[in-house]
């Protein structure tokens, strides 16, 4: 699907630098993609004290061989 978008020149260029991508494409890509990972450590994040622990889990326990 082909979109128009404005963006900083300068940032453009040097997300090309420091990234060796080749194509402007390629780094709208590579940020969307880092986008969407950041956004869903922090739903990650709001998980944090929501989930209880069974304290009697042995992790070992999954590892032996039968």
């Amino acid at each position: 699907m082909a979109s128009n978008i404005k963006y900083d020149e300068a940032l453009m260029d040097q997300a090309l630098k420091i990234s060796g991508l080749k194509t402007k494409r390629e780094v709208v890509n590579e940020a969307l993609r880092g986008y969407i990972q950041r956004k869903g450590q922090l739903e990650f994040l709001k998980l944090r004290g929501t989930i209880d622990i069974d304290p009697t889990y042995d992790y070992k326990e999954q590892r032996r061989r039968r």
